[in-house]
């Protein structure tokens, strides 16, 4: 898998500093090889003590020299950023955008033509090494560039790569998905307490059991549902709960969730700061 040299972050927040960590924990890259840039003070010592990395004020300089570029900021500000870069940018530095909406066109129409940009979308569990990155190609980015901003991203867990079009609906699924399951655990935890378990020990009940469930998915390969039915016993109390999440249209609710913030999503860049 291709490697970076040297890697830029624009934006050193929460995001920006879990690919930083889990880069130097894998050994991939030292500190003295990468780069941050933030305008917030506060952001840029805390990250200098904790990581050890140089952080500037200025994206233009921390990008120089660099063969990775990452774009951690917020969506409403990836334009002004865009712009701000491109006259500093050469032309064989591999652009990485983690902003949600931002098309590979709507950045590539602010870089120039030839620039290799690709889109990823990564998730909160990456700050613990567990995270879920969709990764897409823009127009100019040939194999050895996504593979680049692979290998930076398989550092804080898995990564798939799709097809852009799909790239919205990755945003709903696994970018948005944790805060969908942070409200199961809840429910779950809640109705431990409710039945008289502790909270702490009714917390780590339904976090490890979901933790379980979601390795025994990822590791046997199986279907959801087969998986359902290895626990479903026939006349037991698996199948009464189950029929009264069916009752309570628990699936149909998460697929609703999922579809709305894939929606949403597509939304994030303001049409003010131009349209692809």
């Amino acid at each position: 898998m291709a490697q970076p040299k040297s890697i830029a972050v624009l934006g050193v927040g929460k995001l920006g500093e879990a690919l930083v960590s889990g880069l130097l924990k894998q050994g991939r890259l030292h500190a003295k090889d990468i780069r941050g840039a933030d305008p917030h003070p506060e952001t840029s010592v805390r990250v200098k003590q904790s990581l050890g990395i140089e952080v500037l004020a200025s994206n233009t300089s921390a990008l120089k020299g660099a063969d990775l570029v990452i774009l951690a900021v917020k969506p409403q500000n990836m334009d002004q950023v865009l712009r701000e870069i491109a006259p500093a940018l050469d032309p064989h530095q591999v652009v990485v955008s983690v902003a949600t909406g931002a098309t590979t066109s709507f950045i590539q129409a602010r870089l120039g033509e030839a620039q290799p940009v690709v889109r990823a979308m990564p998730n909160t569990p990456a700050l613990i090494n567990e995270g879920m990155t969709g990764l897409c190609a823009g127009l100019y980015a040939k194999p050895k560039h996504i593979a680049m901003a692979e290998s930076v991203f398989a550092c804080v867990g898995r990564t798939v790569q799709v097809d852009e079009g799909l790239m919205d609906a990755v945003t709903a699924l696994s970018a948005s998905g944790p805060a969908f399951l942070y409200v199961v655990i809840e429910s779950l935890a809640e109705a431990g307490v409710k039945l008289g378990i502790p909270r702490h020990v009714s917390t780590l009940l339904a976090a490890q059991t979901m933790l379980g469930a979601a390795r025994m998915t990822l590791e046997t390969g199986a279907h959801p549902a087969l998986l359902k039915d290895m626990v479903t016993t026939p006349a037991g109390c698996t199948v009464d709960g189950l029929m009264e999440l069916e009752e309570g249209k628990l699936r149909v609710t998460l697929i609703k969730a999922v579809v709305k913030a894939a929606e949403r999503a597509r939304c994030l860049v303001p049409p003010s700061a131009g349209g692809d």
